[in-house]
């Protein structure tokens, strides 16, 4: 780590701290901490937003680790090496982190006597923590939770696993652990940058298309499955005129369209990937700005006339709000908003909502002819993955707690609130399966999740400038704004976040 890399993240965690004092809005905090190269990007940032109440285990949480005899035994043998121990970690407060820290006593610290203290912040002060652990290389936290969005900046302060622990064939490997239960996809999205494996994967949040079936059925409409026809529908509702029993319009669809806020960003992806576009080319070139870049833009300008005006107010949360409030016909968004739609104590539209595949990309651009690990997909990600500290001083330890937190068992109990699992066999779980209906917490969306991350998965490039110029505050929203709201033609947007990807990579 360079001086210059290290005073920029000692800077970050004084930031936080004026947050944490109540001397510094959030706001103004991710303004500074993206222009010192740290931006928060995630969609993650989700979490706080989209928890009504604290998530729980469900009742039969005792019985799947009573029944689960080898990793008790492994646990009871293995783990108790470490008795007295203190493993430390900190995360945002989201589904699975609640449940998860919620079943640590009972299952993980009476097997092994490793206690573990699991500090749920919001973000930023997640970031904080890690910006001064790896600038003064100690270890406040033994697990980091990170943003995928970080993992170029950090890649040199944790443990790759994978080459320490899981093919080394050590005795600190979890028996039955099958870390190829991950779905695979999902490894090099969240968890690896160029070939390190930087974590192991938590969360996914990701993009998927939902539509009220009352309205399809009233007009007569098909189900989407081309960005054409995807246009043409939401046209047909908008100039239908209809209305809620509450007398509100239904609109064609929603945005995530807030200026300046990373959900901007977000929502721009899935047209710049479904038109064929990229921001980054072959050799790490600059391609945001292209035929493909353009015709994307003039898309989402079009699409934007079949909107709520307060679509450029919202970001995620807005956006989500605004569905569950009947206010549109058809949307591509977060998969994490659905359950809530299903619940008839916060929304207008449950069980009218019905999840349904991304409609194809008019045309899309591989890996190969990209850089930095971005993949071109509608199907925009936002997930994070938990990593080792390099500069922990119980690192064997804080492994026995990782494997146990991202077990098969323990990740089931996690997606009980209907939160994205990141496992093949979470999804395919029959007590998850039980929950696919219209109910709150309901599942029912969870087939066009899998087929989003298998199939239709977009992920940034990793470059560690990208958070820097792409998150809340920074130049890509910022420029995006000034397009939406008809201040600034698409060329010039397109062209200043075109020279803004340049030199973040120059200077990465």
């Amino acid at each position: 780590m360079n001086e210059k890399d290290r005073k920029q993240r000692l800077y970050v965690a004084q930031q936080a701290e004026k947050v944490r004092r109540g001397q510094l809005s959030r706001r103004e905090f991710l303004r500074r901490a993206a222009v010192a190269g740290f931006g928060i990007s995630a969609a993650g940032m989700m979490g706080l937003e989209r928890i009504a109440a604290k998530a729980v285990a469900p009742k039969y949480a005792r019985d799947v680790f009573a029944q689960a005899d080898d990793m008790n035994a492994w646990l009871r043998d293995v783990g108790s090496r470490f008795s007295g121990t203190t493993v430390r970690l900190s995360s945002e407060s989201t589904a699975p982190s609640q449940i998860t820290s919620g079943l640590i006593a009972d299952n993980f610290t009476a097997q092994t006597g490793i206690e573990v203290i699991w500090e749920q912040v919001p973000l930023d002060q997640v970031l904080a923590k890690i910006t001064q652990d790896t600038a003064t290389e100690n270890a406040s936290n033994d697990i980091y939770y990170l943003d995928q969005s970080w993992l170029g900046r950090f890649v040199n302060d944790v443990v790759d696993v994978r080459e320490t622990y899981i093919n080394s064939g050590s005795d600190l490997n979890m028996p039955g652990y099958d870390f190829a239960d991950f779905i695979p996809e999902l490894v090099p999205a969240i968890s690896e940058y160029q070939g390190t494996l930087v974590g192991v994967p938590f969360d996914i949040p990701i993009f998927i298309m939902s539509y009220r079936k009352d309205v399809f059925e009233e007009l007569g409409l098909s189900v989407p499955t081309t960005m054409e026809e995807y246009l043409n529908v939401s046209k047909a509702i908008f100039d239908a005129g209809l209305t809620n029993e509450d007398g509100s319009q239904i609109y064609g669809t929603a945005g995530q369209w807030r200026s300046g806020h990373y959900a901007l960003q977000c929502d721009w992806t899935a047209w710049l990937w479904g038109h064929g576009g990229s921001h980054t080319g072959v050799d790490g070139a600059v391609t945001i700005n292209d035929e493909a870049g353009l015709a994307a833009a003039e898309y989402m300008l079009e699409l934007g006339k079949t909107m709520p005006a307060g679509a450029t107010t919202w970001d995620w949360s807005g956006q989500g709000d605004a569905v569950g409030q009947g206010l549109a016909g058809i949307v591509i968004n977060w998969g994490e908003f659905f359950p809530g739609w299903d619940n008839p104590e916060q929304s207008k539209v449950a069980g009218l909502m019905e999840p349904a595949p991304l409609p194809k990309e008019i045309a899309l651009r591989t890996r190969e002819e990209c850089s930095f690990d971005e993949v071109p997909g509608i199907g925009h990600q936002g997930g994070s993955c938990l990593a080792l500290s390099r500069y922990s001083q119980v690192a064997d330890a804080a492994w026995v707690f990782l494997q146990w937190a991202t077990s098969k068992e323990t990740m089931a109990l996690a997606a009980a609130q209907s939160n994205t699992p990141v496992r093949q066999s979470t999804f395919d779980d029959p007590r998850i399966l039980e929950k696919a209906q219209p109910v709150a917490g309901t599942t029912r969306h969870f087939p066009a999740i899998v087929e989003a991350i298998k199939n239709r998965m977009g992920t940034e490039p990793h470059f560690p400038a990208w958070a820097d110029i792409s998150s809340t505050g920074a130049v890509i929203p910022n420029e995006l704004g000034l397009m939406t709201t008809g201040a600034q033609d698409p060329k010039t947007t397109l062209d200043n976040i075109a020279k803004a990807i340049a030199d973040g990579i120059a200077e990465g």
